[in-house]
């Protein structure tokens, strides 16, 4: 079945995506145990098939060839059956025991008393390309929690394999003295019985429950991913943990020390919340896996509403998975990393609108006429080139300062797009740069915030309209900044330079729907600019087959 969009929808109905990930209904959370597997990719998710609020939690299942158009396969992957999941099959992670060979599920079960163990799933018949059926293993639970708090005990990693010939997994934990957010490693011969390490790979203090750990290298040459299991000089680690008690994912670079199991992030690296993140929007639980099939890693995330619950169970479902980044570290710096949409994505993309060489005059707006059916499901690739002059936004001390505060006083002094835009701009989302200088310890430093401003997202009143920042890392003496953003109907997903900054909304707008939503590109500062190029693509919406249950 094709999912498709109608001018007549009513507007609750409108914000289902065209061209993102999401069940044809009821509630879906955390993406799970990503791979690819006798030519085809999988995705399996936290879903509630019976409600679009959260609940005794299945595993779904979906597959594509493409990671943009998915067949939704029949009933759940992994069902709440035994003891030690009856209250829930939480989320996990695959890995392959051996190269071409069927991959093995780890996840978390929750039973009736809250305590949290990890379980083991394979494919009842490993030569179906579909995995469409798993079994439990019989040793279920292969881990539990011995000395550990039972009800912080979670979502198992994709593992690695160590020169010793060992298994390591990690599973988020927490202990309550000093808020300390830990990765607890385990290590196995055989994929069964399982020890846990003395201590843990890694942890920080004042960071709460560690959820949906994530740990990977990536290449220091080069823009190709690597396997998990890859150690060396060739490559550097990255640590992702999902802080359960802000709901945001954060991430580290530095230096697995296989020798003594611990990680060791790079001197100056910021644990927590006001850390690194993947995306400074709304993007949470997130899962990368290694794409042996075109030698990259690839990036999921979990993106929830925005609106009520109320307004969820009406239309019938809740939450998105953004679109599959490819991530990668930073060649400039080798201590951030870069994300892209996945090339397949432009696959989609149809009639195009282009500007080139504009001059956006000071305090001036220009709306991007072209679309043949509205502005809600585009792709939008724009570069700015400031001229001679001060565009700096001035900041007597920025000293703790985050982004997102500095962004969170509208457009003011910023240039950028506003997308799911009515025609008399009540109802607009702004994605924009802010230049500001300011003092950091006493010096003049000037910084670049990528910036999204939702208070006048939507005429609605019960929908959350929080602005995100994040900073933006740019060359000294840097005169033009690069945007991508993806719209698609209630998401906006926002990349800076190349991917180096992030943020993702939601947006549910009652009169910029489907052909009433528009495209304006504007400069709120005090000198003009030049809008070097801005190309604008209609996307067509993917094909999604769900099969009958």
């Amino acid at each position: 079945m094709r999912v498709s969009k109608s001018s007549s929808l009513a507007p609750r109905e409108a914000y289902r995506t065209t061209y993102h990930f999401q069940p044809v209904k009821h509630w879906m959370n955390d993406p799970n145990a990503p791979l690819f597997y006798k030519g085809y990719y999988h995705l399996f998710y936290q879903y509630n098939p019976k409600s679009a609020v959260w609940g005794r939690i299945v595993w779904g299942h979906a597959v594509s060839t493409d990671l943009i158009n998915w067949r939704h396969l029949t009933g759940a992957a992994i069902y709440p059956d035994e003891w030690y999941d009856a209250n829930g099959a939480w989320s996990g992670s695959a890995t392959f025991l051996h190269k071409g060979g069927p991959p093995v599920i780890l996840y978390t079960g929750s039973n009736n008393a809250s305590q949290q163990v990890q379980v083991m799933a394979v494919p009842k018949n490993p030569s179906d390309p579909l995995l469409r059926e798993w079994k439990k293993v019989s040793q279920n639970p292969i881990m539990v929690p011995i000395g550990i708090n039972v009800s912080s005990f979670r979502d198992p990693t994709t593992a690695w394999l160590g020169s010793d010939q060992r298994w390591r997994v990690l599973v988020g934990s927490k202990s309550d003295k000093n808020k300390v957010g830990m990765a607890l490693t385990f290590r196995s011969k055989d994929f069964v019985k399982w020890v846990k390490a003395k201590h843990p790979l890694h942890s920080a203090r004042h960071t709460g429950m560690w959820e949906c750990p994530d740990f990977y290298p990536v290449s220091l040459y080069g823009s190709h991913g690597v396997d998990t299991s890859t150690t060396g000089p060739s490559v550097k680690h990255v640590l992702k943990n999902s802080l359960d008690d802000s709901k945001v994912d954060y991430y580290t670079v530095g230096h697995y020390l296989p020798e003594f199991d611990r990680y060791v992030p790079d001197d100056g690296s910021v644990e927590g919340q006001n850390g690194l993140r993947y995306d400074y929007g709304k993007f949470y639980a997130s899962k990368t896996f290694f794409d042996d099939n075109k030698s990259r890693r690839i990036l999921w995330g979990w993106i929830n509403e925005s609106d009520s619950v109320a307004d969820d169970l009406n239309k019938g479902w809740a939450s998105l998975q953004a679109i599959p980044r490819v991530v990668r570290l930073d060649p400039i710096n080798n201590r951030s990393l870069v994300q892209w949409p996945v090339r397949e994505l432009e696959s989609l993309r149809a009639h195009n609108v282009r500007k080139d060489s504009v001059v956006l005059e000071r305090e001036s707006i220009m709306k991007v006429e072209g679309f043949k059916s509205g502005a809600a499901q585009v792709d939008v690739e724009v570069e700015f080139e400031l001229g001679a002059g001060d565009y700096e936004t001035v900041e007597e001390e920025l000293d703790g300062m985050t982004a997102q505060s500095l962004c969170s006083n509208n457009t003011s002094w910023g240039f950028g797009l506003m997308v799911l835009a009515s025609d008399d701009l009540k109802e607009r989302s702004a994605v924009f740069f802010k230049i500001i200088k300011g003092r950091v310890n006493g010096n003049v430093h000037t910084k670049v915030a990528l910036c999204v401003d939702q208070s006048r997202s939507t005429l609605q009143l019960d929908v959350d309209k929080t602005s995100y920042g994040g900073f933006v890392s740019v060359q000294p003496h840097q005169r033009s900044l690069s945007l991508r953003v993806l719209v698609d109907h209630s998401i906006v997903e926002s990349f800076a330079e190349g991917g180096k900054t992030c943020i993702t909304s939601r947006s549910y707008p009652i009169v910029a729907v489907n052909e009433n939503a528009r495209l304006f590109v504007f400069n709120y500062n005090k000198l003009p600019l030049v809008l070097r190029h801005l190309s604008a693509w209609h996307m067509n919406s993917t094909v999604q087959i769900y099969e009958s249950n």
